[in-house]
């Protein structure tokens, strides 16, 4: 069988029989290297990007723990916490509270001694992958006087892995 360029080579005495059982089919002329690199490239580009649109937007990451908290949900809240969650104070070197079950037991306390806790939004700003609330926090322990606050929260992926709290 004679090749012309650009052609398909098919096997067989005629190559119909080929053709049509879909057998080994040859393309006569060779794929530059450069085209092959290019698609395995653009096929990494697109996977990359399709796995961060999947992670949801460090607000909404937020928002749902915030949620989580003005309903005192002590599961939802600790949901949106990284494994390794650490909860500062300003101008603090070492962590307030570090980990899950420190984070929890602290909270837990928290909810259940607050049963008209709730935490109002007065401003929020979102930087890459942190978000600052300045908080307004009514019913914290029992208490009838509020609380401000300015949160910084960290999130890496969909889960907070830090928090950082500057009080009055």
């Amino acid at each position: 069988m004679k090749k012309r360029p650009h052609s398909i080579a098919m096997p067989g005495p005629h190559g119909r029989a080929a053709w049509r059982t879909g057998l080994r089919l040859q393309l006569s002329t060779a794929i530059p290297k450069r085209i092959i690199l290019g698609i395995i490239i653009m096929r990494f580009i697109t996977s990359a990007a399709m796995a961060q649109a999947q992670q949801p937007a460090p607000e909404t990451v937020v928002q749902a723990n915030l949620d989580a908290y003005n309903q005192r949900d002590i599961d939802a809240f600790m949901a949106s916490f990284s494994e390794d969650i650490t909860l500062y104070n300003w101008s603090d070197t070492l962590p307030a509270t570090a980990g899950l079950a420190a984070v929890r037991a602290r909270y837990k306390n928290l909810f259940d001694a607050s049963p008209k806790l709730h935490s109002t939004i007065l401003k929020r700003i979102v930087f890459d992958n942190k978000v600052i609330d300045r908080e307004y926090i009514t019913g914290r322990m029992g208490a009838d006087t509020p609380v401000e606050l300015i949160l910084i929260y960290e999130v890496r992926g969909d889960k907070i892995f830090k928090v950082t709290v500057i009080r009055k």
